[in-house]
């Protein structure tokens, strides 16, 4: 019908296609306002007429030319078009009820790879890698339902020498015993005990670098304690990742690209680009104001610019990807321009639309005290347990008789502190306050999640209900029923939007949209009628509502409870 319309202003007007017509198709903000909204201005330098005038012009040119057009009405510059509110409805049913609603094939036989959560081996996993982790996930969800092929890759820091001084503090002040009892928390007071220490003793540090130095010479006992400690590393890591429901194909971290670095350093001097500078090997970037890329150190040794140069080429070859995505905080935002410019210094002129820094904002906690393990670091297991505890503790309080209480605390939740991070743009701050993010009434995951819930008990309570059986149209063509449609057909733009932006946040704006406007029908209309017509067209409304909220939320994911 949007087509419809396009097609015929696009034929009583000039200079624009029906594609840049549909582009700038409105969705008025007041139903009074009509269904659909043309600006005339941007044809007034054209046409050299005033805006106000062309849209009189159409809408005497447009009248009798559709059917489905009820009334054309003139507001200043924009031309109003009314469709028939029951060809309306059909029309709004019909698209929501597509196959992969909200998806598209625009990325089909394309790859994309996106690199996020990358936690520090023998390090906390703390709130820091909890947004990218999320951000990176919903990214994951979000291009995978336009059609691409999308490499999760958990680019792990495992690599560097502060292996060489975790090395040096184990062996000094460690035991295996004390390791293998408290894991990761032992690991990081021996981290935080060698950096005492150091400043007393410089010649620790240069034992670290000599660790180091033999591990990139595959010393094998170097090796064999790095290893141990990547391996203790990780059952912390997939306890948090469990806990979100989040997977990845790869876990490539730097140490996989420890034998590709040369590859890269003679690449680079090759293209006659590496230059000398204090000892080390740099890329001067000063031409782009850009302080310059240090590609060795002055020991021989690689960093970590090095191997993310040899993880671009690696991806690229391997999986030809169109866009290869870097969730990573803000303060990295001088890192990736040095490293995608070298890139791009190497002949590789797809580097600048192709290499994609995503940075976001920091996190700060408000309100009650969240309990962590050590200091003022929050880790991420504990603010996720901490969430699902509080949750648990509602439960018991407002519905105790409900099955699954352990299951649905944990989506519920989980899913609000996602929600959360998602409700603003990424490169924003996000705060923890427990009475904010637990609202089941404010906009929260927890109240679009309950929105979910009412539908599915809606659903329930008339078990015969058949969803593939003609409905009567005119039974929605109340404003809220209208207005809940409207909501909802913005879905495939929405996720659109969201991929082209890199922003999550609108899918979790467009499920609050959604779960409001299908509480203000909900409020005024009885769906459980006795009238079967009537019964049959709200219930099909609600579980159209059901499904379109399940599968936004699973896009930010975060997964639906059938009760709470």
């Amino acid at each position: 019908m949007k087509a419809q319309l396009a097609n015929c202003i696009a034929q009583n007007i000039k200079g624009l296609s029906p594609d840049e017509i549909i582009s700038l198709l409105e969705v008025p903000p007041k139903p009074e306002l009509g269904d659909y909204a043309f600006p005339c201005f941007c044809l007034a330098k054209v046409m050299r007429k005033a805006p106000n005038l062309i849209a009189a012009d159409l809408k005497s040119a447009m009248e009798g030319q559709l059917d489905f057009i009820e009334e054309i009405q003139i507001q200043g510059a924009y031309c109003n078009f009314f469709i028939k509110k029951e060809l309306f409805v059909k029309s709004m049913i019909e698209s929501a009820c597509t196959e992969n609603f909200g998806g598209s094939s625009i990325g089909a036989g394309q790859s994309i790879c996106i690199d996020y959560s990358s936690p520090n081996v023998a390090k906390n996993f703390h709130v820091g890698h909890l947004r990218t982790t999320i951000i990176g996930n919903s990214l994951y969800k979000i291009f995978t339902k336009l059609g691409y092929q999308v490499h999760r890759i958990n680019h792990l820091g495992d690599w560097g020498t502060q292996f060489g001084k975790l090395i040096v503090a184990y062996k000094t002040w460690g035991s295996k015993e004390a390791v293998e009892e408290r894991g990761i928390a032992e690991l990081m007071d021996l981290y935080v005990k060698f950096h005492e220490e150091a400043e007393n003793d410089a010649s620790l540090i240069d034992q670290a670098r000599g660790w180091f130095v033999k591990m990139e010479q595959g010393d094998e006992e170097a090796l064999a304690i790095w290893q141990w400690f990547k391996d203790l590393s990780m059952v912390e890591y997939h306890r948090v990742y469990k806990l979100l429901g989040v997977e990845f194909d790869s876990y490539n971290g730097e140490s996989f690209y420890r034998d590709k670095t040369q590859a890269v350093v003679d690449r680079i001097q090759k293209a006659n680009l590496l230059k000398q500078s204090e000892g080390a090997y740099i890329v001067d970037l000063s031409e782009y104001n850009m302080a310059p890329c240090i590609i060795q150190k002055t020991d021989g040794g690689s960093i970590y610019a090095t191997r993310d140069l040899a993880a671009i080429f690696y991806r690229k070859e391997t999986y030809q990807f169109v866009k290869c995505l870097y969730v990573t905080g803000q303060e990295q935002k001088l890192h990736f321009a040095q490293v995608f410019k070298v890139v791009e210094l190497l002949g590789n002129d797809w580097a600048a639309e192709q290499l994609v820094h995503i940075p976001y904002g920091l996190v700060s906690l408000e309100g009650a005290k969240l309990s962590t393990r050590s200091g003022n670091i929050i880790y991420a297991e504990d603010i996720l347990l901490e969430a699902i505890s509080k949750v648990k503790e509602i439960i018991e309080e407002k519905n105790p008789t409900l099955s699954d209480k352990d299951a649905v605390a944990q989506m519920v939740g989980v899913g609000a502190i996602i929600f959360n991070d998602l409700y603003n743009q990424r490169i924003k701050d996000v705060s923890f306050k427990w009475e904010k993010i637990l609202n089941f009434e404010g906009e929260t995951g927890p109240y679009v999640q309950y929105t979910y819930a009412r539908c599915s008990s809606l659903l329930r309570a008339v078990p015969d209900f058949n969803e593939s059986a003609p409905i009567d149209y005119a039974v929605l063509t109340d404003l809220t029923a209208m207005e809940l449609l409207k909501a909802i057909n913005k879905f495939p733009k929405v996720v659109q939007d969201a991929a082209d932006k890199y922003e999550p946040f609108l899918i979790s704006r467009f499920a609050i949209e959604v779960a409001q406007a299908f509480n203000r029908f909900y409020n005024n209309n009885r769906i459980n009628v006795p009238e079967v017509s009537i019964r049959n067209a709200r219930l099909k409304l609600t579980a159209i509502t059901r499904r379109i909220l399940r599968d936004a939320l699973d896009l930010l994911g975060i997964q639906c409870p059938e009760q709470m």
